[in-house]
């Protein structure tokens, strides 16, 4: 038995990004000053509304992005990172959030548009462990982001994802690093990264350092799961290098 009196709920959909990428050896993440209410003045991960109901997703996630940032998201890793709609998440109505995470290797200084006022790479982990609060259930959004960018690194080549078309093991090594929060030993990460089936590959190439002689350059293998994976151990970062 239906009831004809029942019509759907009215529910509105956005889209939110969690762009990572690496500066200082850091981990960054890009956040916008919002410019509207709700929460005007107060940071934000980029994103908002689908135009309307014909636009695909993923193609308004690479919109905001560039509309919010000026970044170009054909350059980027971008994959799907989770739905978020507890009710209450915004004070406008019920609406659902399709959020993305998505990786760059270089980085570009953001330009600010539509409605945010201003565009920032931050390091990620003074975001998560300060005291700053993110518009609606971003701090969340993030987190989560931020945890699956690590998980991905023990079993996935992702951490490619954060280099340039050639690199250094060093600065795959500092991928690890700065993501992991972690020291490591430079024998055992070459060793382990070498010893990997389709991780990277020689580039032929060399590259000048300002010590030492020349390093080799790699670029991405043909591989996507990392087979053994590179795990993380729950020990601290002192110690981490000498037991992996």
């Amino acid at each position: 038995m239906t009831d004809d009196s029942w019509q759907p709920p009215a529910i509105l959909l956005t889209v939110d990004l969690v762009i990572l990428t690496l500066k200082d050896s850091r981990l960054q993440i890009l956040l916008v000053e919002r410019g509207t209410e709700p929460f005007r003045g107060a940071l934000a991960l980029p994103g908002g509304f689908l135009h309307d109901a014909q636009e695909p997703i993923e193609t308004a996630a690479k919109r905001e992005l560039l509309e919010e940032s000026g970044l170009d998201a054909e350059t980027f890793h971008l994959e799907h990172l989770g739905v978020y709609g507890t009710p209450g998440r915004d004070p406008r109505g019920r609406v659902v959030s399709v959020a993305h995470l998505a990786i760059t290797p270089r980085l570009p200084e953001p330009t600010a548009g539509t409605d945010a006022a201003d565009a920032y790479w931050h390091p990620v982990d003074t975001i998560l462990s300060s005291d700053v609060e993110l518009a609606f259930d971003h701090h969340r959004i993030l987190t989560d982001g931020v945890e699956r960018a690590r998980a991905k690194l023990e079993y996935s080549t992702l951490a490619t994802a954060f280099c340039g078309p050639s690199f250094t093991l060093a600065e795959l090594q500092q991928v690890y690093e700065a993501v992991w929060d972690v020291r490591l030993d430079p024998r055992n990460f070459y060793r382990k990264v070498q010893g990997t089936d389709g991780f990277v590959v020689p580039d032929g190439l060399t590259r000048k350092m300002e010590t030492g002689r020349p390093a080799r350059l790699f670029r991405p293998g043909p591989g996507k799961i990392l087979h053994p994976a590179m795990i993380r151990t729950v020990e601290s970062a002192a110690t981490q290098g000498s037991t992996r």
